[in-house]
């Protein structure tokens, strides 16, 4: 109040408002003695009194009028005229009450409008938590928190925390129930928090696959009559048994939940229906099935139900009806607009931003999604249905294809036909599918691209290099932006090992495709070629952080840190590729390889053995266990290993000859003879096991030792003869060549590459016979070792193609050809 400043008399702006006259005091009407009595008798009838106020009515006693001073009120006078001056007060034109101002200003009250000489406001009553209905209170909002928080658990998928929620939940609930119980006020019980509870409960059980205990919490919702439209769960209650595999109560509960559901939920009615339609084809009930589908299809079609219609007439193999319903799938309304709503058709900017703004929002995304679906839908039912609705499945191709054009699918029609073309594939009719996709290079970009990348695709698998470049390049003048026709075109130069310009086109796929795994692993090989490892490797790692359990990835990984000098990395990754294909043999091998080189035989022998045991043709790895064995002096299990080297290389003398040193290596001398002659009838000349069979025939005193000395003899004096020869044909080979130096340019290449090619021929055809320190082999061990091809070795370095291989060739040694061969 010390900022409120009062007005002087002279200035006061509300003088005269208070100057009324007194008779219109209203505030001491209740202590004015003539006016109560007047009030309650008919005094107040009275005529008015002309002289002195009676002394006996208000006994003089004056009263306080808005000036301050005591007047007497004349409460019998009758009411004065209006604007009449009584006692020199003029009555005031407005009222008093409504603006804000009384008489009691003048009483030595200061001017305060707003009340604020009053103080502040009294502090809130606090809230008595300790009465029971605010403890009711309290604990319903801690079963709704609960509640919610169950829900938003479940929303991440912290399953488990969600079902401890929801347990906590009903704990708290049965406790408020106790609670009112005892308070005696259970006709308050909150029903729909009882019902939030156990069906939270439920629908948690549920989600952690506690069928029996979600089984439970159903019941005792469903039996309870106070719970309105509890029917409805019975369909949750019918999905747990289908889960289960408990397709006949499944059936049951679905139909009971149907029947207490009303006609005014059709949408929810068909969803049910579409289930039992389900359960019935997992019960191969075909006819029932079909029953529900065609009256879901007749009430409100669906692509889902359409496409199951087909299955069941193709189980039962209804060639006619496969038909109609085919018909009745690609006539199914999608309910979205056309795409032109979404190209500007005006210049007006606000409709173009509109537009812009509309064109990626989630409806858009969503009509999408249900477009791809439908295609998916009609494109498998077509693949399923050709081969049987006609003769041949070229014929029932052609007529899906026929249908597919008159139906809003327009554009489905070239995707079948090369669906076709890729049938021919499978079947192992490679002309036919050239044929089927060379019609596609008079269409449109987009078809003339995909089916161009295919036959790039094909004629690459087959090595026809050349009709493979022409392709891609024809994918790629169609549909620059095709990853796939650049892939392709890259390979064509990789083989032609043009590994930089290869580089730069698989460089361009990741511009147009960045998730483009097949032009990554390229170009990773295109670096390890060009002995870039370190971008190589980088290529690798990024693949792996994409396709993270890739054994082509990690193995190619290995490779590279083996190359570059780190063996213990390349041990890692391939103890990784391991994880994922734990039964592959030859990485197995190459892991014994890198431990062996490291110097620890225990672990090298431990994965040599477990190669040994998944492929045990592996030359190299049999090589390796048989000399360990007789490095650690255990001769009698090498045989074995160098037994099955022989049964796999029969004409290679080298294992036979092992086989017979171990056994006399072990003390077996009768077994290492009959051994040394059966090779020496296979192989006469060769020297090494003639040597053999005269030591061992004069050891145990033999009368053959005469016949093999001489044997041994003459196949000496046959390699000298040899070694005279290979040593003659190196020195007219050497000899050709000075000459050639010596004549003209051009007669001196003549002589040069004459004599060269016969010392050549000479060299190699003395280099094929045997030696004596050599053995004999009817093979040359190169072409041998050649069939022994490390599918993780040279095979993973063949480069990804950018088209598609068919589905059903899903070998590993095959992964790196790319997916399913499918238009792009």
């Amino acid at each position: 109040m010390e900022n409120v400043h009062l007005a002087v008399e002279e200035d006061d702006l509300y003088l005269g408002y208070n100057d009324y006259n007194p008779t219109f005091d209203s505030e001491e009407l209740e202590n004015d003695v003539g006016f109560q009595q007047a009030v309650r008798t008919s005094h107040g009838r009275r005529p008015p009194m002309t002289a002195k106020f009676p002394g006996t009515a208000i006994g003089g006693r004056p009263l306080v009028s808005s000036f301050g001073s005591r007047v007497p009120m004349a409460s019998s006078m009758g009411r004065p005229m209006t604007g009449a001056v009584q006692d020199g007060s003029a009555r005031p034109m407005t009222a008093v009450r409504a603006a804000g101002y009384s008489s009691s200003l003048m009483r030595g009250s200061t001017f305060d409008p707003l009340g604020q000489s009053k103080g502040p406001a009294p502090p809130l009553e606090a809230k008595n938590e300790d009465t029971a209905e605010e403890k009711i209170k309290i604990l319903e909002k801690k079963v709704n928190d609960l509640i919610e928080e169950s829900c938003m658990a479940q929303s991440i998928g912290a399953l488990q925390l969600a079902l401890e929620k929801a347990k906590e939940a009903g704990r708290k609930e049965r406790a408020l129930i106790r609670q009112r119980e005892a308070s005696g006020n259970t006709e308050h019980i909150n029903l729909d928090l009882t019902y939030s509870v156990l069906l939270n409960l439920a629908n948690q059980y549920a989600n952690n696959e506690m069928y029996p205990e979600a089984l439970n919490s159903y019941h005792v919702i469903v039996k309870n009559k106070m719970f309105t439209n509890a029917g409805r769960l019975k369909v949750n209650m019918a999905n747990i048994y289908f889960k289960q595999k408990n397709y006949p109560k499944a059936i049951k509960f679905y139909r009971m939940a149907l029947d207490q559901i009303s006609n005014t939920h059709k949408e929810l009615r068909i969803k049910i229906m579409q289930n039992i339609g389900v359960v019935f084809v997992r019960l191969g009930q075909y006819s029932d099935a079909i029953t529900s589908f065609e009256h879901i299809m007749a009430e409100s079609p669906n692509i889902k139900t359409g496409f199951n219609l087909i299955l069941c007439y193709y189980a039962i193999g209804d060639r006619e009806r496969m038909k109609k319903a085919f018909q009745k799938l690609i006539s199914v309304p999608l309910g979205i607009d056309d795409e032109d709503k979404y190209i500007p058709a005006s210049d007006d900017p606000s409709s173009n931003m509109v537009i812009e703004a509309i064109k990626n929002d989630k409806l858009h995304q969503m009509e999408r999604d249900l477009k791809v679906l439908a295609e998916k839908y009609i494109m498998t039912a077509a693949k399923l249905i050709a081969p049987a609705i006609e003769t041949s499945f070229a014929s029932g191709f052609d007529w899906c294809v026929d249908m597919v054009k008159c139906s809003q699918y327009v554009e489905l029609a070239n995707d079948l036909e090369i669906n076709k073309a890729i049938t021919y594939l499978r079947q192992k009719d490679f002309n036919q599918a050239v044929e089927t996709l060379k019609t596609f290079e008079k269409k449109d970009s987009r078809v003339k691209s995909a089916a161009a990348t295919n036959l790039s695709f094909l004629y690459f698998l087959e090595k026809d290099y050349d009709q493979a470049d022409r392709y891609a390049d024809l994918a790629m003048n169609a549909d620059r932006y095709n990853p796939a026709a650049l892939i392709n075109k890259g390979n064509t130069v990789f083989v032609k090992k043009d590994y930089e310009k290869a580089a730069e086109f698989y460089k361009e796929a990741l511009r147009n495709d960045s998730s483009c795994t097949e032009a990554l692993y390229n170009l990773g090989l295109s670096y390890k070629r060009m002995n870039r490892l370190e971008e190589g490797l980088d290529c690798f790692l990024k693949l792996h952080s994409i396709l993270r359990n890739s054994a082509e990835v990690m193995y190619q990984l290995a490779h590279l840190y083996e190359q570059l000098g780190d063996p213990q990395q390349a041990i890692e990754w391939l103890m990784q590729v391991i994880g994922v294909t734990p039964t592959d043999p030859h990485v197995l091998a190459k892991l014994g390889k890198l431990h062996d080189d490291e110097g620890d035989k225990s672990q090298a022998f431990q994965y040599y053995s477990e190669s040994f045991r998944y492929f045990p043709s592996n030359i190299d790895v049999i090589e390796w266990l048989g000399a360990y064995y007789i490095e650690t002096q255990f001769c009698e299990k090498a045989i074995q290993y160098f037994e099955r080297a022989t049964l796999i290389q029969p004409n290679f003398v080298k294992w036979q000859l092992i086989v017979a040193s171990c056994y006399r290596r072990s003390g077996n001398y009768q077994k290492a003879l009959e051994t040394y002659k059966e090779i020496h009838r296979r192989f006469p000349e060769n020297v090494e096991c003639l040597r053999f069979l005269v030591r061992l025939s004069t050891d145990m005193g033999l009368k053959e030792v005469q016949e093999y000395a001489t044997k041994l003899k003459k196949a000496e004096k046959m390699k000298e003869i040899r070694e005279q020869r290979v040593k003659s044909g190196r020195e007219n080979s050497a000899r050709g060549r000075r000459e050639g130096s010596t004549g003209s340019a051009d007669s001196g290449r003549s002589g040069r590459s004459s004599s060269s090619s016969k010392g050549e021929r000479l060299s190699a055809k003395m280099r094929s016979l045997p030696g004596s320190n050599e053995p004999y082999e009817a093979s040359n061990p190169k072409e041998l070792d050649a069939s022994y091809v490390d599918p993780l070795g040279p095979q993973m370095d063949r480069p990804k193609t950018g088209a598609k291989k068919p589905a059903d060739d899903d070998d590993f040694a095959d992964e790196d050809l790319g997916d399913d061969l499918l238009p792009e």
